[in-house]
């Protein structure tokens, strides 16, 4: 499965029955609560890559992309237009890019 497909199957999941999707649950709740579940799982992210867990930060990883994708989601926010935002920072320092934004 790629990002897209999962952002595909999140973006389907909107209209769903939040008794039988967990993703049209979260939608559910509202973008805040959404925001608020990625930062849980950063959180717990964190935590396993400082202990140095790689199978557990691995399933961490997977879920902070979920919720990542989930709370774009909510917002309205494409994939393909983070994507499109990545592919012109390409080339360019991070220490640039940083100062660019001011």
């Amino acid at each position: 499965m790629t990002l897209d497909d999962l952002f595909s199957t999140i973006e389907a999941r909107k209209g769903a029955d939040p008794d039988t999707s967990w993703t049209a649950k979260l939608l559910s709740m509202g973008p805040e609560k959404c925001a608020e579940k990625f930062g849980e799982e950063a959180v717990e992210a964190i935590i396993e890559a400082v202990k140095g867990d790689k199978v557990a930060l691995t399933g961490e990883a997977a879920d902070v992309l979920y919720h990542l994708l989930v709370m774009l989601s909510a917002r309205d926010v494409a994939l393909a237009d983070v994507m499109a935002e990545l592919a012109r920072r390409q080339g360019t320092s991070g220490i640039d890019e940083k100062a660019a934004r001011g």
